[in-house]
């Protein structure tokens, strides 16, 4: 049965599972971020502070890692594991590759300790909500040890069996997602350079089979130009590049994923990497100075 909980990473995702799990009292959480405004915001809602990643995973029942890359993801793992406890459930819900995720896997088991790959769908809204959609890979027999922390922080458990099959969803979702994105970023842009009225777009395209949760959420920030971040460029453009990889390893052709690509490579590249993903529309249609 898991008690104590140590969250390595409070970021945007993170920050609102470790305040979820530390408010609902079932359980005993521990943070570490090394930025302290994060962690203070944790310890507001009930958790306590770690001043490290060994400190924070010590007799920790399950640790949640929630970093930025894969290879972050790794590197502390593998230099934290023997802090932890030899029967440790380690859960990362970042985005990361499934070949990450093997490695993992096995680095975890050498010792007896279990993983489980739980990457995130939607954004830091539902984090903080505790309505996460959850994408779940690991021994079914898990499942149930999890339960209580997926009440916490998700409202949507989809078990996806392997490791590799939950993290390969993940970035494949993102992939579609950005795709979606700056195709609907195009459309508004040619609506709005031919007189199409915002309300209008925004009333006629949800009356079509064109709508989508991007536009849901992503395009009255659009409209407004609010480029404020709640998904930052710089991981989107990581996670398509992720997908797209695993698409050329497997010998399958996806261009409309590398296109969604190449306009998240062009905003970066404008220097609109740590800006929201909305941020493409300036890549079509570039701020008046």
């Amino acid at each position: 049965m898991i008690h104590s909980i140590a969250v390595i990473g409070a970021g945007m995702m993170g920050g609102g599972i470790a305040r979820n799990l530390a408010s609902d009292g079932s359980f005993s959480v521990t943070v570490f971020d090394f930025d302290p405004n994060r962690v203070q915001r944790c310890v507001e809602a009930g958790a306590q502070a770690a001043g490290s990643v060994s400190e924070a995973v010590a007799g920790a029942d399950l640790v949640i890692t929630s970093l930025p890359l894969p290879e972050t993801v790794y590197s502390v793992v593998q230099d934290n594991l023997k802090a932890s406890a030899p029967e440790a459930i380690w859960m990362d819900v970042s985005t990361i590759d499934p070949g990450t995720g093997r490695k993992l896997e096995d680095l975890l088991s050498v010792g007896g300790r279990r993983f489980v790959a739980c990457p995130l769908g939607k954004g830091p809204v539902q984090a903080e909500a505790g309505t996460l959609p959850l994408f779940v890979g690991c021994d079914k027999d898990l499942l149930d040890e999890l339960a209580p922390v997926f009440a916490c922080i998700g409202d949507g458990i989809h078990y996806l069996g392997t490791v590799e099959a939950a993290t390969t969803f993940k970035i494949v979702s993102n992939m579609v997602g950005m795709a979606n994105l700056a195709v609907l970023a195009e459309g508004y842009a040619l609506c709005r350079r031919c007189d199409v009225g915002d309300d209008d777009f925004v009333d006629a395209l949800r009356d079509t089979g064109a709508w989508s949760y991007q536009a849901d959420i992503r395009l009255p920030l659009m409209i407004n130009g609010d480029f404020d971040t709640r998904f930052a460029v710089d991981l989107a453009l990581k996670d398509v590049r992720l997908a797209i990889d695993v698409a050329a390893r497997r010998g399958l052709p996806v261009p409309l994923g590398a296109a969604g690509l190449s306009q998240l490579a062009a905003a970066h590249s404008h220097g609109w990497g740590s800006e929201d993903v909305d941020a493409i529309l300036k890549v079509i249609e570039p701020p008046r100075a």
